[in-house]
């Protein structure tokens, strides 16, 4: 299905005066003016990321009676143990309070629960297992427990003090722990509400250093630690994909300057494998795509302990081996990732009529269920539909699956409309995960189908791809394109600029590069400039473009390729299509007119 172009109009007046009163490129003040900031003090706050402008630690509910708690477990010796989540905002927000505890002299622990044993969250094993141990312990979660009212009313009855800290959804009943910190609180009136478990810990933290302080301020030791936390935070802020906008976009920013220093062993080997080290400046892109996946990989193949051992430890060589572990274990992600995408594309190709099906249903008993979820990403886009994968355990006849939706359809209601097939699920929109047995797959397929079919008829405009602008490949120039950079960093709800650009040529045939070839390469030039261009995971349009005569249209980001000491404007390819084709679909090209700008 071709991509809706939807371009933002913009108003030429109010884009010179921003350019004129930022000092800044048109370029940048064609795309604040396309996000609505269209006056110098909208743009100006919008750019302003100052760490001073964080608010208040007592302004996030509960956590002020959480610190009160924890501080007095401290003066009293008591054993804390933080109960963490496996992905890379439960192993960061374990860590933040692992070394904030640590160095206020506590006797500090954690627990990471298994994902393929013991999957997510508190689990009745775990409270048990903690409280035999040391019934006096004071156990805190971070990134998980807010959902969990049975194992909350255990921890109760056996007298097992528990304060939850999370940011997830809750059900109508709450959990009853000593003290629940979580920003979106019935009753509660919190000034920011989409911190990710390591914000919500950082905050925590922060409080319990001002307690331990003079009320007020952290002492010269503890404040230093609260400085380094913020890379931590920001970690695991870009890899939860919480919204990049208020507090989360100051915690990223500040964090991405303090990552660039050296934040001890653990950090500084991570960033040496994945050959972050000889980069100034550091993007959300870095860690989006090479120190998260490096945590998440341990978290996917149940070794997520590990991840935070590495960002805990002082033992330098400890550190290079488990950096030098993970990383492996990336890379035996990434080829596990490969195997399930090809297995996939085969049993729709080798059963008659799964390709005409308006959703997938997969299953495979060789699949790795830590995995199946990032793969059903692949395959949903690949295929234009939803897409459950199902890690079949056959001794078990027993599957656990990951679904991820398409075009804006609404995954979690079709699970429900099917839950007489199955064993348990929960998710949401766009992602979601099952439990079903092998008996029931077939009747599970088929009900989805019926329920998306009945519900779901895509067009384009479902899977539209906003473009900030028309530009041509003269203004990509090195200083405009680095002005672009004040408004990042980049993520969820603040995307990259994107842009368009008609007319364009190969210059050579586009190659196909990466890991099982599976990305593309290619030079493209327009009026005599040049730029080399890449698209990830799509090196299946190399055959197609290079077979189109005649121009193209493309809709790509620009950015800066650092390599090596070298700075060079590099195009990130998103779509692409003939040039004569692009008005059949897209909103009018040449928007610079008097409109009202779009957000």
């Amino acid at each position: 299905m071709a991509r809706f172009w939807r371009f933002a109009p913009h108003d030429t007046a109010i884009v010179g005066r921003l350019a004129q009163d930022l000092q800044c490129s048109p370029l940048l003040a064609r795309v604040l003016a396309a996000r609505g900031q269209t006056t110098r003090d909208l743009a100006l706050a919008f750019l302003r990321t100052e760490l001073s402008d964080l608010h208040e630690p007592s302004l996030l509910p509960g956590v002020a009676d959480a610190a009160e708690q924890i501080t007095n477990a401290l003066e009293a010796g008591r054993q804390i143990t933080i109960y963490g989540d496996y992905d890379v905002d439960g192993v960061t927000a374990t860590s933040i309070l692992w070394h904030c505890l640590s160095l206020a002299g506590g006797k500090v622990d954690y627990y990471i629960p298994s994902r393929l044993e013991e999957g997510y969250g508190l689990n009745c094993d775990a409270i048990r297992t903690l409280h035999e141990e040391d019934p006096d312990r004071l156990v805190i979660t971070v990134d998980c427990g807010i959902a969990s009212v049975k194992e909350a009313a255990l921890a109760r009855e056996l007298g097992l003090d528990l304060i939850i800290t999370d940011h997830h959804n809750f059900a109508e009943e709450l959990p009853t722990a000593n003290v629940l910190v979580h920003p979106r609180l019935p009753d509660t009136d919190c000034p920011f509400t989409d911190l990710c478990g390591a914000g919500v810990a950082f905050k925590l933290a922060w409080a319990v250093c001002q307690r331990l302080g003079d009320g007020t301020k952290a002492s010269p030791k503890m404040r230093q630690f609260l400085i380094s936390a913020v890379g931590l935070a920001a970690l695991g802020t870009v890899a939860d994909l919480v919204p990049l906008h208020g507090e989360n976009r100051i915690i990223v920013s500040y964090g991405l300057q303090v990552l660039s220093t050296s934040q001890g062993p653990g950090l500084d080997a991570l960033m040496q494998v994945a050959k972050l080290t000889e980069n100034k400046e550091l993007s959300s892109e870095d860690i989006g795509f090479s120190l998260a996946p490096r945590l998440n990989a341990a978290g996917r193949l149940g070794q997520a302990r590990l991840a935070v051992e590495l960002l805990t430890t002082n033992n330098e060589q400890r550190a290079i081996s488990l950096a030098n572990h993970i990383d492996q274990l990336n890379q035996n992600r990434q080829t596990v990732e490969r195997r399930i995408f090809k297995q996939a594309k085969e049993l729709v190709a080798e059963n008659e009529g799964w390709d005409e099906h308006v959703a997938l249903v997969l299953v495979h008993p060789e699949w790795h269920p830590g995995v199946i979820g990032i793969v059903a990403s692949r395959v949903a886009e690949r295929f234009e539909r939803p897409t459950v994968l199902i890690a079949l355990n056959e001794e078990e006849q027993l599957g656990q699956g990951s679904g991820r939706s398409f075009a804006d359809f609404d995954l979690h209601a079709g699970l429900a409309a099917c839950a007489e097939h199955l064993v348990t699920f929960g998710g949401h929109r766009a992602a979601a995960g099952v439990r079903v047995t092998a008996d029931n797959i077939d009747a599970f397929r088929d009900a989805l189908n019926a329920y998306t079919k009945e519900h779901h008829q895509p067009t384009s405009r479902d899977v539209e791809q906003k473009v900030d602008a028309e530009i041509s490949f003269g203004e990509l120039t090195h200083g405009a394109v680095k002005d672009l950079d004040r408004l990042g960093p980049f993520g969820m709800q603040n995307r990259r600029p994107v842009f368009s650009a008609t007319h364009v040529e190969l210059v050579e045939p586009p190659r196909k590069m990466g890991g099982g070839e599976r990305h593309l390469s290619l030079r493209v030039r327009q009026s005599g400039k040049v730029f080399r261009a890449v698209a990830f995971g799509k090196a299946d349009w190399a055959d197609e473009m290079e077979a189109t005569t005649g121009p193209f249209a493309l809709c790509f980001e620009a950015s800066i390729n650092r390599f090596r000491g070298y700075e060079n404007v590099e195009l990130r390819l998103i779509d692409w299509r003939p040039a004569s084709e692009l008005n059949d679909n897209a909103s009018p090209v040449g928007q610079l007119k008097t409109a009202t700008p779009a957000g």
